[in-house]
Parts: structure tokens; C-alpha cells; sequence
């Protein structure tokens, strides 16, 4: 079993930034794809950004540009910094931890709160 715990969501108003921040409690760090979603009340999680091991990196649509995930495989962490947020990524935003090679290992944080607003 793998602890993914995210921190570092609160509340900011739009156009400013904020760093989400995952650790995982894991050996073989680097044999997860980690991510970054995020889900509205009754609504499904979508994916906001995905990192490798080696630092291929994946982005929803929306994002243009405006986050970054990056990971330090050696702290076992992984980040989501966010720029230029606007009032529609407010959102309950989960980090998880998927084993590249056996999916069903596949770990949820309990997710932080982001709220953008003036």
C-alpha cells in the first residue's frame, strides 16, 4: 500500500499562484507515473497533469501553459505549480501514484482544496 498526501491548496485570487505539493510513501518511486487531478462535486476527476520517471510530461487542454508538474524522484515528491489561476480551476485537486507496469497499483490522495476568488 502507497500514502500519496498532497498539500499546499488554499485560497488565492485570480491571476495569482499557487504550488501543490504530493509525497508518496513508496521504495519504487520511480516506478510510478505521478499525477495531478482534479474533481467537482458530482462531477468526474479529469486529469490536470502527468509526470514519468523520467520526466515525460502530460497536460489536460486547459492548462495552456499555465502549470508545470515536476518531480524529485529522490525526495520521493511530486508538484504542481500553478500560474495565472483563474476562478473556473477552483476544484478539489488529488494527487495519485499509478505503478507503470501493474495499473491496478494505482493510489488517490485525500485531495486539497483550491479555491480562486477575489
Amino acid at each position: 500500500q502507497v500514502q500519496v498526501v498532497e498539500s499546499g491548496g488554499g485560497l488565492v485570487q485570480p491571476g495569482g499562484s499557487l504550488r501543490l505539493s504530493c509525497a508518496a510513501s513508496t521504495s519504487t518511486f520511480s516506478s510510478y507515473v505521478m499525477g495531478w487531478y482534479r474533481q467537482a462535486p458530482g462531477k468526474q476527476r479529469e486529469l490536470v497533469a502527468a509526470i514519468t520517471s523520467d520526466g515525460t510530461t502530460n497536460y489536460g487542454d486547459f492548462v495552456q501553459g499555465r502549470f508545470t508538474i515536476s518531480r524529485d524522484n529522490a525526495k520521493k515528491m511530486v508538484y504542481l505549480q500553478m500560474n495565472s489561476l483563474k476562478p473556473e480551476d477552483t476544484f478539489v485537486y488529488y494527487c495519485n501514484a499509478r505503478h507503470n507496469r501493474f495499473p491496478t497499483l494505482n493510489y488517490w490522495g485525500q485531495g486539497t482544496q483550491v479555491t480562486v476568488s477575489s
